[in-house]
């Protein structure tokens, strides 16, 4: 009876894992297109809540037309404009006026340069004419008929939000493409099939999509804040985890193919031998992520649970619909080198099992000298350039970059972008006149007023986002502070890029705590020690340090940024940290079963390393192949977050993994396992056994 039942239960629940993601599909697929919908690129939606430039853009959004965009036209003619070159200005500048809704309704006057080379209009539309994603291309559009020769560019914070928006719209097709394309070659590097790299590509193609459903949901009924950053991120790490998730389990499938007559039983065995140490991996990663939801910033604090989202979907794809799949198609998916019942693995010497056993031999210089190259790595991040401006953030100069150029050539002796001010109506004079009175500060006047609140537009002498423009906002808050009543706030563009930077430096401090304390926490909990785990969370923090120091390296010298974006550290830290722990699990969770199987405690290390190092290179591999897919978006910040992560996973998989962690487990012998009982030595050891079949993998 029992062999009857045997068969007719595993088909169930193979159909039943089928029909369970068809109907998942079929849910949220229809909602994953509706995500960039749901997507917040405006500089706000970075910023703290309690934020003075937060303030000032919430008072200014309830005004009547809501929140500006601000926008700079600039005409230029190499030589100096001409009587027509200024006519045609001034016509396009009353043409601008009369299409859309700006604030006052009236036709700027028109800022000449000392040489006669460039005029300049501002302008401030309201809300009504749409977002500035909305509305800049067709001011653009408007200004397309000009005299030849004449340029003509539109700029300023507007114009700069509209190209950000812009490039963003675009990450999501390119990056998906992208990636799919790399994980496909990979997979067909690795399996050498050409048939099994399909499976876990479309496993993965169908987690992503489902990730995509689900955080729409969870926006809509929690309100988090989804960036563009944040979804290319977390599309990036679906690929990478999930690729990784399944070649564990194929690597170890196929061994237990060997083993066992019918697929269903080897997939049983399979899985039961590498889900503890993949739930221990997703775990790691979604805590390491969940720490970001104490962050101040909107982003950070909504990436944790959009990227912890992806994760929990990867595992639950390639823990359920791939070994579905796999057994439905049998053995014939491994064609042509399919894995025979009763068959050997083909005998070779495994480059693992030799680099242990010189690990094993010498294991204290192995050490010495990986920590030497780490030191010498991370000593790079002396050379990190600056704060990266916001104007440097594309990888691909827009017109909005090249205008704000064009206007500090021609205006150097004053600020070419609004610092934004709202005071108490009944206290907006004396905030005028406080701000005049600051240093830095060229002009400041009026503007709209409603609700109580008045609208103040200051114009400093220094180029935007520089030192001295960063000391006048400075002074301004603290001058307007002492403004009894006036209940002033200091925003705009330069304004919210110091308050992301103080909220950044703040969740630093407070994040990076909170990860190494939750990925130690579940290390502990796995591997029943602790000097294990702080082996583990300590080299991960080396490896971070030095691929910063590779980064700094090549951001500047090679790639030509002009700075570092203020969020790398903190990300490239969860993200190193959380992801790169994985291989350590993988690792050290063989070795314990070695060492409770009774190998010596070197011959534990030594058979851990042969057995996982090649799934761990592979997994590795593809990991920081799918973070380096981010080097190709146009814009820096991905770019640097990409490049550093890569690195570190790549210096993590085949230096430190291979040879630094292994030579620590060497020396400490059992005293890895400290203050666990393994630690104890032979008389706390299980008897001598050969280890079972439902161990956690191998290579």
């Amino acid at each position: 009876m029992d062999a009857v039942e045997r068969p007719k239960r595993s088909r169930r629940w193979v159909w039943g894992a089928l029909a369970v993601w068809v109907l998942a599909v079929l849910a949220l697929g229809p909602l994953a297109g509706k995500l960039e919908g749901v997507t917040d690129n405006d500089a706000v939606a970075y910023l703290p809540q309690s934020a003075q430039s937060t303030k000032v853009a919430d008072v200014l959004g309830d005004m009547p037309g809501g929140d500006t965009t601000d926008v700079v036209v600039v005409y230029h003619r190499d030589g100096g404009l001409t009587d027509a070159d200024r006519a045609a200005a001034d016509a396009q500048a009353r043409a601008v006026v009369a299409k859309f809704a700006t604030v006052g309704g009236q036709v700027p006057q028109g800022m000449p340069s000392v040489d006669g080379a460039t005029l300049a209009y501002p302008f401030q539309l309201t809300e009504k004419n749409g977002l500035p994603n909305e509305v800049v291309p067709d001011v653009r559009d408007l200004l397309d008929d000009h005299p030849a020769g004449l340029s003509v560019l539109v700029g300023g914070p507007g114009a700069t939000a509209a190209d950000m928006d812009e490039v963003f719209g675009s990450i999501d097709g390119t990056l998906m493409l992208v990636t799919l394309l790399v994980v496909a070659v990979l997979l067909i590097a690795t399996y050498r099939s050409p048939f099994l790299w399909l499976v876990p590509l479309v496993c993965v193609g169908i987690a992503a999509a489902a990730t995509q459903g689900l955080v729409y949901v969870l926006v809509k009924t929690t309100g988090i804040t989804v960036t563009g950053q944040s979804s290319g991120i977390t599309t990036v790490l679906v690929f990478g985890a999930g690729t990784d998730y399944a070649l564990l389990l194929i690597a170890r499938y196929r061994e237990e193919l060997r083993r066992a007559a019918r697929p269903m039983d080897a997939m049983s065995s399979a899985l039961r031998g590498v889900l503890p140490a993949l739930l221990a991996s997703a775990g790691t990663v979604v805590a390491g992520l969940a720490c970001l939801l104490a962050a101040d910033l909107n982003n950070m604090r909504g990436l944790g649970p959009v990227a912890g989202t992806g994760v929990v979907c990867a595992l639950a794809v390639m823990t359920t619909l791939l070994p579905a799949l796999l057994v439905l198609l049998g053995r014939r998916v491994f064609w042509p080198l399919i894995p025979a019942y009763g068959s050997a693995p083909r005998a070779r010497t495994s480059v693992y099992a030799r680099i242990g056993g010189f690990v094993a031999r010498r294991p204290a210089a192995v050490l010495a000298a990986g920590a030497v190259l780490l030191g010498a790595l991370a000593f790079g991040t002396v050379n990190m350039p600056g704060e990266l401006r916001l104007a440097d953030g594309f990888t691909k100069t827009p017109d909005s970059v090249t205008a704000g150029e064009q206007l500090g050539k021609a205006f150097p002796e004053r600020g070419s972008q609004p610092i934004q001010v709202v005071a108490r109506t009944e206290h907006a004079a004396e905030a005028v006149a406080a701000a005049k009175a600051t240093e830095g500060v060229v002009d400041a006047r009026t503007g709209r007023a409603a609700n109580g609140w008045t609208e103040i537009t200051i114009t400093a002498k220094d180029k935007p986002e520089s030192a001295g423009e960063h000391a006048t906002v400075h002074r301004l808050r603290d001058r307007l502070a002492d403004v009894a009543g006036a209940r002033a706030a200091v925003g705009g563009a330069t304004a919210q890029r110091m308050d992301q930077d103080t909220a950044t430096s703040r969740d630093e401090k407070v994040v990076v705590p909170l990860v190494l304390a939750a990925v130690l926490l579940i290390l502990v909990l796995l591997l029943r020690s602790l000097a294990g785990p702080l082996l583990l969370v300590a080299v991960m923090g080396a490896v971070w340090f030095a691929s910063l120091g590779v980064g700094a390296l090549f951001f500047e010298p090679v790639f030509g940024f002009a700075g570092v974006d203020p969020s790398l550290p903190l990300l490239s830290f969860v993200f190193l940290v959380a992801l790169g722990v994985d291989y350590g699990i993988f690792l050290m969770h063989r070795m314990r079963e070695e060492a409770l199987a009774g190998a010596p405690a070197e011959r534990a290390v030594v058979v851990a390393l042969t057995k996982t190092g090649g799934v761990i290179a592979s997994a590795g591999f593809v990991l920081a192949a799918t973070f380096s897919v981010l080097t190709v978006l146009p814009l820096v910040m991905l770019v640097e977050l990409g490049f550093v992560v890569a690195v570190g996973v790549l210096i993590d998989t085949f230096l430190v993994r291979t040879f630094l962690v292994t030579g620590a487990s060497v020396l400490l012998g059992r005293r890895i396992w400290w203050p666990g009982r393994l630690a104890s030595g032979p008389d706390a050891r299980a008897p001598e056994r050969e280890p079972e079949p439902s161990s956690m993998m191998a290579g």
